[in-house]
């Protein structure tokens, strides 16, 4: 039977007063999961993978640059087929995670992908035995070949820490069952939880809103009931954080990785030091920065102490109205064509042709992305639209990562790819570019005010409160490396970090110790988090040149998001006269939140 993706009203569900929300339409990727176009997919993959393996496993050092190039871009093939499959099933899924059918869909084609990419293994294997001089001399003779260095080399750079090919096919084989189960266990127990605010039911992505409302009262009703919910499955993450941080250490110990974070640094392609400059000077800022804004903030909530569920509410004089869609749209629309209309022009289509699904829906996965998919087809946003001001700024966030994945689709499957402290570049730019825009717009002094203390309180999430993250995972994965961790170890180490990164105004009420348990990225991507803060810094950087009025900027700008993952991070900002290894450069990113604060204090005198 052929059943179409269901339509859901967004009006009825969550979208109501925020006008006509938009809804994914997934027909670009296929129209159905018993598409024909699907199943001659899979059966291709089979055939391909297979036929693959026949032509080149053993013979890679003999083929020549011709040969060579051949087997890459059917290489590349293979890949854009399994992605454009997953990239399918999983944007179904998060769509509502709670269906069975969409959660075994998914899992099924995983294990189909899996299956048939096995005999693949041979491949990054094979190419990481090649010879360095005779790889040199094959890419000197072709251009064509040469343009994917940038892919070997990241594939090069694993060549010290490979294991025998018959390990690593065991690890790919048993990947379904590993890590990725565990991932799936976390997002239906997150996507299953029900919070009782004063007695209504809501789900975490409602419940956390509640975090910014201007009532304290349901603040602070709030924060209990996450607490409340996220103690009663308190057992179930641990596990999941005890089983991952485990089969990581056994893992990185196999492949000789001189610490848990340095898989993550040679994804990235980012040299440890440099991160460990971020770190450093993020942490000696904390008193400029994090501690000092919100003993002002408590200033203006008129409170001696703060509590966890002050910290992100609203300013007493703010406004609490809601943002509309159409609203929306506009404000985000009209701040990137003011900066070059060709951003409004490639960012139009996710709003006209079914490439936004916004609205809060039940059993929807929470939080906002933009995912790639594949270069042939676009990229989804996904959002949970509930019409406060700073989901306008979310939207302007994802909708900059997708203007990012479709210049960089240019590139081709393997080179589009950007590692992830440059894949958080365009999305903060375009936050900074819509809030610019609204601060040029500020007809009073208040509200000047609140703009600034809201793009304050966001930057800190992004940059304090990211790296006090990349601390916690720190200290979590080398706890666990001396041994099994019970939840009262995680929620010590997750509180030895709050209070170092928020400052003295802060107390900590019972249970907010548990909020770790409902962060994704400790659990689908180890380490991820510093890339937002890497992101953040290198974007106050550049928009500084770009304030300073480098009349080649946009030009500058659309090429560094066109190069997509060929280029290094030094080379993509040294046409900017930038240099991320240089740890003076990640002051001059914080420099940028320190002026906020001195502007929001100047206006206390």
């Amino acid at each position: 039977m052929n059943t179409p993706t269901p339509v859901f009203d967004a009006n009825a569900h969550g979208g109501q007063g925020f006008g006509d929300l938009p809804e994914w339409d997934l027909t670009d990727l296929y129209a159905s999961p018993d598409a024909p176009e699907l199943i001659r997919d899979l059966a291709w993959l089979d055939t391909e993978c297979a036929a693959f393996a026949a032509d080149y496993a053993g013979k890679l050092a003999t083929l020549d640059a011709a040969e060579l190039l051949k087997a890459v871009q059917r290489y590349e093939q293979i890949d854009v087929i399994a992605g454009r499959i997953m990239s399918f099933a999983g944007l179904r899924y998060y769509q509502i995670t709670t269906d069975s059918d969409r959660a075994k869909f998914m899992a099924d084609c995983q294990d189909k992908i899996t299956n048939a990419t096995t005999p693949l293994v041979f491949y990054g294997l094979e190419f990481n035995r090649l010879d360095d001089e005779h790889l040199a001399g094959l890419l000197a003779g072709n251009a064509d070949l040469a343009r994917y260095k940038p892919v070997f080399d990241r594939m090069r750079a694993m060549k010290p820490h490979q294991l025998s090919d018959e390990l690593e096919q065991f690890l790919h084989d048993q990947s379904t069952v590993g890590a990725a189960a565990w991932n799936r266990l976390f997002d239906e127990t997150m996507a299953g939880l029900e919070f009782d605010v004063d007695g209504e039911t809501l789900n975490l992505e409602a419940t956390l809103n509640l975090l910014t409302e201007q009532d304290r009262a349901k603040r602070e009703a709030a924060t209990h009931a996450l607490a409340a919910v996220f103690q009663d499955n308190i057992k179930t993450f641990a596990r999941v954080h005890n089983t991952l941080a485990k089969e990581k250490e056994i893992e990185d110990r196999w492949r000789k990785m001189p610490s848990p974070q340095a898989g993550r640094h040679l994804s990235n392609h980012v040299e440890p030091e440099v991160v460990e400059a971020l770190r450093n000077a993020v942490v000696a800022a904390y008193p400029r920065l994090s501690h000092r804004y919100y003993a002002l903030k408590a200033k203006w909530l008129g409170l001696d102490r703060m509590q966890t569920w002050d910290r992100n509410a609203p300013l007493p004089m703010e406004t609490t109205r809601t943002v509309d869609w159409d609203e929306a749209r506009e404000t985000v629309m009209t701040a990137y064509a003011d900066f070059d209309p060709k951003m409004a022009e490639i960012a139009q289509p996710f709003f006209d042709k079914g490439w936004i699904d916004a609205a809060v829906k039940p059993g929807k996965a929470p939080g906002a992305f933009a995912h790639p998919t594949v270069t042939p087809v676009h990229p989804y946003v996904m959002l949970n639209y509930l019409g406060k001001p700073r989901d306008v700024m979310t939207l302007a966030h994802e909708l900059g990562h997708g203007v990012h994945q479709v210049l960089a689709a240019e590139q081709g499957e393997l080179l589009s790819s950007t590692p992830l402290t440059l894949a958080e570049t365009a999305s903060v730019f375009g936050e900074m570019l819509t809030f610019q825009k609204l601060l040029d717009g500020a007809k009073t002094k208040e509200e000047r005010k609140v703009l600034l203390a809201g793009k304050v309180e966001d930057m800190i999430n992004t940059v304090v409160r990211q790296i006090a993250f990349y601390d916690f995972e720190y200290k979590l994965h080398a706890a666990r490396a001396e041994g099994e961790l019970t939840p009262d170890d995680i929620n010590a180490l997750w509180m030895s970090v709050q209070a170092e990164s928020l400052g003295e105004v802060f107390d900590f009420a019972p249970g907010y110790e548990t909020f770790w348990s409902y962060i994704p990225h400790f659990v689908h991507s180890p380490f991820y988090v510093y890339a937002y803060a890497f992101g953040d810094g290198l974007v106050n950087a550049l928009y500084a040149v770009y304030a300073e009025g480098d009349p080649d900027f946009q030009t500058k700008y659309f090429d560094m998001l066109r190069a997509g993952g060929s280029k290094h991070h030094k080379d993509l900002l040294a046409p900017f006269g930038l240099d991320a290894s240089d740890p003076k450069f990640w002051d001059k990113g914080l420099s940028m939140i320190e002026g906020f604060i001195d502007e929001l204090e100047a206006m206390e005198e």
